[in-house]
């Protein structure tokens, strides 16, 4: 987690007129989350079981999703313009639910606003040096994650002595969406995927896009219980949890925070299997007007 320290003159506290120096003002606000579509939903799921009396706010990209073929250009500048998006409603935290925002733009967000952000590549890269003894670790991604490579740099920075082995798996999102989270077809390409991964003898598999928590069972079947695999929607919500209490920030509600959801196009399609991936009922879905989407503002 990097990002300027809050101040008074922040643009994200300017509707309000918040005392960001009053530690209520800050732990009053929402946390804002964003990927390009609904698999960052994983990551609220997490953070509503971490953090039960934080107030969510999600921004989804469903105008311009998968986010995972798009070039790094693209990627930046979709991933600045959600990040704008959250910003302006007053959000004391953002994360990056994405892994391919999180390794391709997030040191250039960084930069764009003066609100702390957490990603979701480097929580899950310190979880899995702490799991794995042989110092064997396997890489699981969009095709834009792998191909950035962040992954990797960041195992290595820590050992570079560790054994990295890398697959993109680009019908996994797809299945995930369909609801295919079990039979013959998962299991078939979870095999096509994973069999090569685990001839490296990897004795632990980060998963390293957001949609493969619904896929974690079918997962776990190929790999074997001898493997451990690390979520990493749920280590970005411990983290988050940490960065919180660690700075005063944290909700002092028990429980009763609310999610609020927005995404950049129709909202039918994710209304009816957003449930799924949140956990939980989805209660409502909103449709951003487009005279509020950054991007109409060039």
């Amino acid at each position: 987690m990097r990002g300027r320290p809050l101040t008074m003159t922040d643009k994200s506290s300017s509707k309000t007129g918040t005392d960001l120096n009053d530690p209520g003002g800050l732990r009053a606000r929402p946390i804002g989350v964003f990927d390009s579509g609904i698999g960052g939903l994983t990551v609220v799921r997490e953070l509503r079981r971490c953090l039960p009396g934080e107030d969510i706010l999600y921004f989804g990209d469903t105008a311009r999703v998968p986010y995972g073929t798009k070039s790094p250009e693209t990627v930046i500048r979709f991933s600045r313009e959600s990040l704008i998006f959250l910003s302006r409603r007053d959000v004391k935290l953002v994360v990056v639910a994405c892994n391919t925002a999180s390794a391709i733009a997030l040191p250039v967000l960084q930069e764009t606003v003066s609100v702390p952000m957490i990603g979701v590549i480097l929580p899950g890269v310190a979880a899995a040096l702490k799991a794995s003894r042989s110092r064997r670790v396997g890489v699981v991604g969009t095709e834009a994650t792998i191909g950035s490579g962040a992954y990797e740099r960041a195992l290595r920075k820590a050992d570079g002595e560790l054994f990295i082995a890398q697959q993109s798996c680009p019908l996994f999102v797809p299945l995930a969406e369909e609801g295919w989270v079990d039979g013959d077809v998962p299991h078939l390409v979870a095999h096509h995927y994973l069999d090569p991964v685990m001839r490296d003898g990897i004795d632990t598999l980060i998963l390293g896009c957001t949609h493969y928590p619904m896929l974690r069972n079918v997962i776990s079947q190929v790999v074997g219980a001898s493997i451990r695999l690390v979520d990493s929607a749920e280590e970005t919500a411990r983290e988050t949890a940490a960065l919180l209490r660690r700075t005063g920030a944290e909700n002092p509600r028990a429980h009763g925070g609310i999610c609020r959801v927005f995404v950049s196009d129709t909202a039918q399609r994710f209304e009816s299997i957003g449930s799924a991936f949140l956990g939980e009922q989805l209660e409502s879905v909103t449709v951003v007007d487009q005279s509020d989407l950054p991007w109409y503002e060039r």
